[in-house]
């Protein structure tokens, strides 16, 4: 019988590889975004340098959603295809040897093997976030500031309940996105809600997909109308543009939170990655 060589890519018939699903959470203050850059400290580029230091193996990760700088997450996926005897050689400590090893704003929550149709990014059925901000005087609770912007007028929550119902759908975002050749700005928007608990406002938003910038400047639009700027009707109306709309605030990176990413049952999961790549391209 032949043995598969080690450096077979992970297959549903088996192959040297096993796909590994990482579960990663990271407070992104000090960190410039997801994508690994030189000479600058990413999401990416910690983890893979802790995996490698850890495993003793070149590792590069596929992950559900680039974050910007300044962006946090709670419920951040990622994979990566490793030799099937290193993982089983590493598993049930691997979460300890990468918690001495990764500074303490980056964590890997979880670690375990999965088919091989898993894509963290391709294979994701719906990305989940949650934008904090606080309208407070005194601005921000002192234990939430990292995660929580600090807003200078007050907020009238109901008609951004309104707006944010508007956008609902699938759409052209394109006026709340910032372009990258080659890449499509409609998404099917499935959530935008919008919530007062005391002096905190969460806005929660929910799609297939987000393009770069996509949330924060949907904050930023709803925050317009909560300041009395703009009508409810403002933020859908921009719908009708094909490019970035210069009007539309970005909102700061520190209050938002990716907090979950869906993915479809394991029987699913090819056709699923398969539909998804045909829309991209």
């Amino acid at each position: 019988m032949e043995h598969p060589h080690v450096d077979e890519p992970a297959t549903a018939t088996g192959g040297g590889l096993v796909r590994v699903r990482l579960e990663i959470s990271y407070d992104g203050t000090a960190l410039h975004g997801w994508a690994r850059q030189p000479g600058l400290r990413t999401v990416q580029g910690e983890l893979e340098l802790a995996l490698s230091t850890v495993l003793r193996h070149d590792v590069d990760l596929t992950v559900a959603g680039r974050t910007d700088a300044g962006v946090h997450a709670t419920g951040q996926v990622a994979h990566t295809d490793l030799p099937a005897e290193l993982f089983a050689a590493h598993d049930g400590r691997l979460l300890r040897r990468l918690r001495g090893v990764l500074a303490p704003d980056v964590a890997v929550t979880g670690a375990r093997a999965v088919p091989a149709a898993f894509d963290a990014r391709f294979g994701a059925l719906a990305r989940h976030y949650v934008y904090r901000l606080s309208d407070a005087d005194a601005g921000p609770p002192p234990l939430r500031r990292a995660d929580t912007a600090a807003w200078a007028r007050r907020l009238d929550v109901p008609p951004m309940r309104v707006a944010a119902a508007l956008l609902l759908g699938q759409q052209d975002f394109a006026a709340y996105c910032r372009r990258r050749e080659g890449a499509t700005t409609i998404r099917t928007l499935l959530e935008l809600d919008v919530a007062r608990d005391g002096d905190v406002v969460e806005v929660r938003a929910s799609a297939d997909a987000f393009c770069h910038s996509m949330v924060r400047s949907l904050v930023g639009a709803l925050t317009a109308v909560g300041e009395g700027r703009r009508p409810a009707g403002w933020p859908a109306s921009l719908l009708t543009r094909t490019s970035r709309a210069d009007d539309v605030p970005v909102a700061p990176a520190g209050g938002l939170t990716l907090v979950r990413v869906d993915y479809p049952p394991d029987d699913e999961l090819a056709a699923r990655a398969l539909v998804t790549r045909a829309r991209r391209s």
